[in-house]
């Protein structure tokens, strides 16, 4: 885990092993017959002897496919891909997370933070979900939605930034940097290339396995292709190669075949001008998981590997790689990712030009499958954005250090948690709202102590603001938990309650909380600067906040500054109904209006503003107002929001009963008063 070679000071690690022992263990594919199927069979040339048994998920060993219409379309036998499709999240990724992870854990660390354009991603999420390691989770926001969603379900802190993927790195390092987190450094770390060799032992044992039944001999194909981003998986595919030659154990090197994408190729560029390094390009890709613009010192090493065994670096642009995909899905029966779709489209052109030579095995990675996550599960809420403005650039370092630190702060101020919790929805709704008016804080609510206690563990706030008097577990009882777990003595408790105190509530608070405020008897702002001092941040006077579309409303001027106006999301695909409530609601006064034209849409702005009440058509383009608010009444975070139907749609007796039970009020758009709207609402949110 070292970050630098003590005695060159490189930080592009390797590691070496006893070859002349391992020799005699792997003379041929039949001695390792009855080890576990997974990438910790070689374990004699890992870092890592055995995996951990809370942690692995028996990543590696994927299948060595034979892709018989491709070999009957281009006439050429031997062609096979190694479908890393097959792995616990679905992508080649999954044996670099679990060898980093494993290692992590076991040098105990316990915080990460993690660059991505999408497989890695999802493969760290879940091992460090497995091994109780908190993951931050930088991407670019090219990343698609489906991917930072699936990274999210995992549980990992998922940080949005607005960059190109080199920002992005640059960004995370120096988050871990300033906050102790160790940041995983991908190809220049041990564990990245060592796990990604096991693919070349596993291809030679595999197709040794194939090509002699008996089992007598390692082989390697003549020919291994991948799409590059980075360069971590041909680095350490070549790495095992060579070892496995260099035991004597295969008779040759295969030729790399290095697949770029035409918006995206800075190798391909070097490699075909003749150059010993490459210069960074800017990426203008639709294929995102392909877009590290500097491949750095990983390009020198894949140069030197294509030019010893024949290999070459070839481009594709986004066209040819989105033909490739539907031909190998309807060809082949393989539904791809896009860097996959890429590296076939490579094979093609290789085919057909002839540098691919007949009679030539070929092996294709298959990295990934085009599985999404599931885009309404989460919507949009643990996304984290980080906004860097022309003085973020990566080519003007003075000005790009002043404009990340002032990105990292804000980021500081997003990833500040701070819990509420009080059974009175409009008294938590208040708090949030006071708070930001101000800041950026992400807040969660809990309805009584026993629902903070478990928030508590999933959430880790920062500060929490709560009640007294509630039901199930009163704000007492919950403050005696919380200060007898180490784990949360140190959290700030800052009490707001309208309970009579005795002298003996005085003395407990005193000893276990932060201050006591009285309900209805505080100046807001004073509570609010006063949370704000005491997590230790700027004052809001000296702080700018920039505006953040649709997160931060404007205040109107009859609105007191010290109170953000309310926040009412409108979803109906009528624009001329929308309008008029749009109209009727700001001409109140004291509200911010959001107006969205679909439920998916709908769904995931409520996920992400958490708005003061939702004015909900029935009848939608995509997904009907009553999914809505089935999905909103199964989230205990949601299940208090007040939501108004305004709908045209002819109830059933069942359907009306049914939303008397879920809703605040039912609107029939038929009969629309404008008084009877006003006090409507007006009743829903005292």
């Amino acid at each position: 885990m070292s970050a630098a070679c003590a005695a060159c000071g490189s930080t592009w690690i390797d590691a070496r092993y006893d070859y002349a022992a391992v020799e005699q263990h792997w003379g041929s594919p039949a001695a390792l017959h009855g080890r576990v199927a997974s990438l910790w069979r070689y374990a004699e040339l890992l870092p890592l002897s055995a995996p951990d048994p809370e942690i692995t998920l028996f990543e590696g060993y994927t299948p060595l496919v034979r892709l018989y219409p491709y070999e009957r379309l281009y006439d050429h036998p031997h062609i096979y891909i190694k479908d890393e499709r097959q792995g616990a999240t679905s992508s080649f990724k999954d044996r670099q997370a679990a060898l980093a992870v494993t290692a992590l854990k076991r040098a105990g660390i316990t915080e990460l933070a993690l660059a991505s354009t999408g497989n890695a991603a999802a493969a760290y999420a879940a091992y460090c979900a497995r091994a109780g390691i908190k993951l931050w989770l930088f991407l670019t926001s090219l990343v698609p939605a489906e991917k930072m969603r699936e990274a999210a379900l995992y549980g990992a802190e998922v940080v949005r930034v607005s960059g190109t993927y080199d920002e992005t790195k640059h960004v995370a390092a120096e988050f871990a940097r300033r906050r102790g987190v160790h940041f995983d450094k991908g190809a220049k770390a041990i564990p990245g290339k060592e796990s990604m060799k096991t693919l070349a032992f596993e291809i030679a044992e595999q197709l040794g396995l194939t090509l002699d039944p008996s089992g007598a001999r390692w082989i390697a194909p003549d020919w291994y292709i991948q799409a590059v981003s980075g360069g971590i998986g041909p680095l350490g595919v070549w790495k095992g190669f060579t070892e496995l030659h260099h035991m004597g154990l295969i008779d040759r090197l295969p030729k790399l075949g290095i697949i770029q994408v035409t918006g995206c190729a800075p190798m391909v560029n070097a490699f075909q001008a003749g150059s010993a390094t490459a210069e960074a390009v800017t990426p203008q890709t639709l294929i995102t998981v392909l877009s590290t613009g500097d491949p750095g010192m990983s390009y020198t090493l894949l140069r030197e590997a294509a030019l010893t065994a024949g290999g070459t670096m070839i481009a594709v642009d986004d066209g040819e790689a989105f033909a490739a995909m539907r031909k190998v899905a309807s060809k082949a029966g393989l539904s791809v990712e896009p860097a996959t779709a890429v590296a076939f489209a490579g094979l093609e052109k290789l085919l057909i030009d002839g540098t691919i030579q007949a009679g030539e095995t070929v092996v294709v990675n298959c990295s990934g499958h085009t599985f999404p996550a599931e885009s309404h599960i989460l919507g949009d809420q643990y996304l984290l954005n980080l906004e860097l403005d022309a003085r973020g650039s990566v080519t003007a370092s003075r000005d790009r250090d002043e404009g990340l630190s002032a990105a990292l702060r804000r980021l500081d101020e997003q990833v500040t948690t701070i819990l509420i919790v009080d059974d009175n929805p409009n008294d938590r709704r208040l708090i949030r709202r006071l708070l930001r008016a101000h800041k950026h804080y992400r807040v969660v609510e809990a309805r009584n102590g026993a629902e903070a206690l478990t928030l508590v563990e999933d959430a880790a706030p920062d500060l929490i603001v709560a009640d007294l008097t509630m039901p199930e577990m009163d704000g007492f009882t919950l403050l005696e938990h919380l200060k007898q777990n180490p784990r949360t003595a140190t959290i700030p408790v800052v009490v707001v309650s309208a309970k009579a105190l005795t002298r003996e509530d005085r003395h407990l608070l005193d000893l276990y909380s932060e201050s006591v405020w009285t309900k209805g008897d505080y100046s807001t702002r004073a509570l609010v600067d006063h949370i704000v001092d005491t997590l230790g941040d700027a004052p809001i006077d000296l702080v700018h906040t920039p505006e953040v579309a649709l997160a931060t409303p404007r205040v109107n001027s009859d609105t007191p500054a010290e109170i953000a106006p309310r926040l009412v999301i409108i979803v109906d695909d009528n624009g001329d109904d929308a309008r008029l409530a749009q109209r009727i609601i700001e001409g109140m006064g004291g509200f911010h209006v959001l107006t969205i034209p679909n439920g998916r849409d709908g769904l995931r702005a409520i996920y992400q503003h958490r708005p003061d009440l939702v004015l909900l058509d029935l009848v939608l383009p995509d997904m009907d107002g009553f999914k809505i608010i089935e999905t909103l009444k199964h989230d205990p975070s949601l299940s208090d929001l007040p939501i108004i139907v305004y709908s045209g749609k002819q109830l059933t007796n069942d359907e009306r009963s049914g939303l008397h039970q879920s809703i605040s009020a039912l609107i029939e758009k038929a009969s629309l008063d404008r008084q009877h709207f006003i006090s409507m609402v007006n009743e829903v949110l005292l």
